[in-house]
């Protein structure tokens, strides 16, 4: 899972800076940048209040942060075949707009 590299992304398309991001959700700007370098692992309420702020629901923040490690092998075929298609879809719908 590359939860940070998601909040990062997510973050930029929406012109928001590490600083403010990190103001707005009560953190310090050093453990964003943690946290958007995956080294740090946020917790739950964390994660919570960075999803608000950037308007993003955080179960299509975990969606869009899964990449293969993360499936199972018996699930693998089925993955590769809908995740392109529903993270352009989430994509569209949750980052891009606003």
């Amino acid at each position: 899972m590359n939860l940070g590299d998601t909040l990062s992304k997510i973050r930029k398309k929406k012109g928001i800076s590490q600083i403010d991001l990190a103001k707005d959700s009560g953190i310090t700007q050093a453990y964003l940048s943690g946290i958007e370098n995956n080294k740090k692992e946020p917790n739950l309420s964390t994660l919570k209040k960075l999803s608000e702020i950037l308007n993003v629901p955080l179960p299509i923040i975990f969606f869009m942060s899964l990449d293969e490690k993360d499936i199972p092998d018996r699930k693998m075929e089925s993955y590769r075949m809908i995740a392109p298609f529903v993270k352009s879809t989430l994509s569209q719908l949750f980052i891009l707009e606003e």
